[in-house]
């Protein structure tokens, strides 16, 4: 289970963020997380509830965004947003392409201080 330890590095650097502006807690974590990240939003809550313990951030929510996956299509020369994961093609022409360019994020958005 990996997200046991992005758990911990997100307690990092939420924590570091706090202290470098002073705040006394971490109420939310904003996190964009891509539709191929292999990021199990279930699993990474209850672990982020776990490492988040005794820390400035006990009790601060975390927040997803999810990015969709989009690839580039070199038939059409742009950069589309599939429908779903169960095939590379391109929606428009049916090409199929391997050129992933969004959907393997898993980014911290924002960090809410108080």
């Amino acid at each position: 289970m990996h997200e046991l330890s992005i758990a911990n590095s997100l307690v990092e650097i939420a924590s570091s963020h706090a202290e470098r502006h002073g705040a006394q807690l971490v109420r939310a974590i904003t996190l964009r997380v891509g539709q191929l990240s292999c990021v199990h939003k279930s699993a990474l809550q209850f672990c982020f509830e776990l490492a988040s313990k005794d820390t400035l951030l006990e009790g601060a929510t975390l927040q997803f965004i999810d990015e969709p996956v989009a690839v580039y299509c070199p038939q059409c020369q742009v950069e589309v947003e599939l429908p779903g994961i169960q095939s590379f093609r391109c929606p428009r022409c049916g090409v199929p392409t391997g050129d992933i360019r969004r959907g393997r994020e898993l980014d911290v958005e924002t960090i809410e201080i108080v």
